[in-house]
């Protein structure tokens, strides 16, 4: 059985050992080294060589964001954050994604009297994927703008018409994108959503795998560095072009034609499944609401969501897109879609913003 080395960073020996504990409790996973700041744990990172780093934020000498900064510039290895729920841990969390980190887990989590066995596994499992996941530094070139799938619909006289925003005809080709993803999913939104211009033609759908309380931060963020206005989904939100719209983490969000043509946002709790927000919940619900008038995205992440509600955009008419192999930093959501031959073709995330413009 392959076992996979965790250097573990925190100024807390408290912390430090409580953290080491749990990831021994998976036969798979070893504590290979600990370190109490950023500059240790960039000497220890050249001594130990782990597979994956635990990277506490707030530190002394060097914190958890410059150290991180430091390690995908010098050295990229694959660090998950241990971050807290406060205002400014979200903030921290966000920005150590933006900055090239694989993941994070919610520290409270972990410092539990008795932490929850299913929780523990969630943890296990996400050292064991980052700990084998692609990070920045050594991504590959951008490849074409579009990678053929097993059918392919982007017309070239269209895709030189995209920097318009139109189709020839002066119409756009689809009124809706959602976007799916989850591991990796933060820093790949950074090569397409700051992209979209001001007259983007659709309503944009971003469905991002996160705990409760972080998309929020996320879409603030975003706000700030992109030319459409983005703001967290809320219930009743009408779906309009220039406006980038997070399904809120917690909730699941899906939409509904109203008598006069307006589609609406709901947002609710059910249905209570493994991913809230799901990005199958969604594409089922937007599906055979804007039919043959949206396109659907599935970058980056671990697992199959998104694989049934691409099926069902595809019975509708819509168009599917799928991240390549090459530059996803988890190859699972994108692969389960494009090995079903539901993608109508797949581009590498550099090439990504141009082949949804593609599609117009």
């Amino acid at each position: 059985m392959r076992k996979y080395g965790v250097l573990v960073v925190d100024d807390s020996a408290f912390m430090r050992r409580a953290v080491g504990l749990l990831i021994e409790r998976d036969p798979a996973l070893y504590v290979a080294g600990i370190a109490r700041n950023g500059v240790e744990a960039l000497d220890k990172l050249e001594r130990l060589s782990p597979d994956v780093i635990t990277m506490d934020v707030a530190m002394p000498v060097m914190d958890g964001l410059q150290a991180l900064e430091k390690i995908m510039r010098e050295r990229p290895v694959p660090v998950v954050m241990l971050s807290s729920q406060t205002g400014a841990g979200t903030k921290s969390t966000i920005r150590a994604l933006e900055l090239g980190a694989v993941d994070f887990f919610l520290k409270e989590s972990l410092v539990a009297d008795a932490p929850d066995e299913e929780a523990l596994r969630d943890f296990h499992t996400r050292l064991k994927i980052a700990a084998t996941a692609k990070v920045a530094g050594g991504a590959p070139a951008a490849g074409p703008a579009v990678v053929a799938g097993p059918t392919v619909h982007t017309a070239p006289e269209k895709a030189s018409a995209a920097s318009r925003g139109v189709t020839k005809s002066g119409a756009p080709a689809y009124d809706l994108l959602v976007i799916g993803c989850s591991t990796g999913g933060p820093s790949a939104l950074q090569a397409i959503l700051p992209h979209i211009p001001e007259d983007y033609p659709a309503a944009v759908l971003v469905v991002q795998h996160m705990p409760p309380g972080f998309t929020g931060a996320l879409a603030e963020r975003f706000n700030t560095i992109c030319k459409l206005r983005v703001k967290e989904a809320e219930e009743g939100d009408p779906l309009r072009a220039g406006t980038i719209y997070f399904a809120p983490s917690g909730f699941q969000t899906t939409a509904r034609k109203l008598a006069d043509g307006r589609v609406v946002l709901h947002v609710d709790e059910e249905p209570d499944m493994l991913y809230r927000p799901s990005v199958n919940v969604t594409l089922r619900s937007v599906a055979p609401v804007y039919r043959n008038r949206m396109l659907a995205v599935v970058l980056t992440g671990m697992g199959q969501d998104g694989l049934e509600g691409c099926r069902r955009v595809k019975a509708n008419g819509g168009l599917v897109l799928t991240e390549a192999e090459q530059s996803c930093v988890v190859y699972g959501m994108p692969k389960a879609v494009y090995e079903a031959g539901l993608a109508d073709a797949q581009a590498e995330l550099p090439a990504m913003f141009s082949s949804i413009m593609a599609f117009l």
